[in-house]
């Protein structure tokens, strides 16, 4: 069965990588870390943020991205960015893609976006806003690719109910 992935590059943050690993969990998303890490991957923060779920988590670590890239050939990665060229709805997310964000405090490095013009997007934002919080990036652009993908494998918010409106 296919899986969408997240790619973390060098995250910075426990409390973000906690939350998306999380997300990950309850979307039955991988997540792909790449190192350096600015944290332990057993530090109480990320835990926290993680809570019970951390375990059920499907992660990776690499050593930097040439690793990662070795490990996966043929990844088909998007790139989210705020210099991406395309907004992240105006593309269309492969069920097995990898969706990349960068570090909290640079993003992805240059050399990298180079190599992936076409598949980097962006989300919209107004004003000088640098950038949003990485966890709620990885939200937005990975419950698009989901809906894209029909939700696969995934509960919808009237399954989880056993009384129709009609009965509350």
């Amino acid at each position: 069965m296919a899986k969408l992935n997240i790619v973390l590059h060098e995250p910075e943050i426990p409390a973000n990588t906690g939350n998306i690993g999380r997300t990950c969990v309850a979307t039955g998303t991988r997540l792909h870390l790449i190192e350096p890490l600015g944290f332990q991957l057993t530090e109480k923060a990320l835990r926290r943020a993680g809570l019970d779920y951390w375990p059920q988590l499907d992660v990776t670590c690499y050593m930097d991205y040439q690793d990662f890239l070795d490990r996966n050939p043929g990844a088909k990665i998007y790139m989210a960015t705020t210099k991406g060229r395309k907004v992240y709805t105006e593309v269309s997310y492969e069920p097995d893609c990898y969706i990349m964000f960068g570090r909290e405090s640079a993003g992805i490095p240059e050399e990298i976006l180079k190599e992936h013009p076409d598949t980097a997007v962006r989300i919209p934002m107004i004003g000088e806003t640098r950038s949003l919080n990485l966890s709620n990036s990885v939200a937005i652009v990975l419950y698009e690719a989901l809906r894209q993908n029909g939700f696969e494998q995934m509960r919808l918010q009237g399954e989880l109910t056993r009384y129709s409106w009609e009965e509350v």
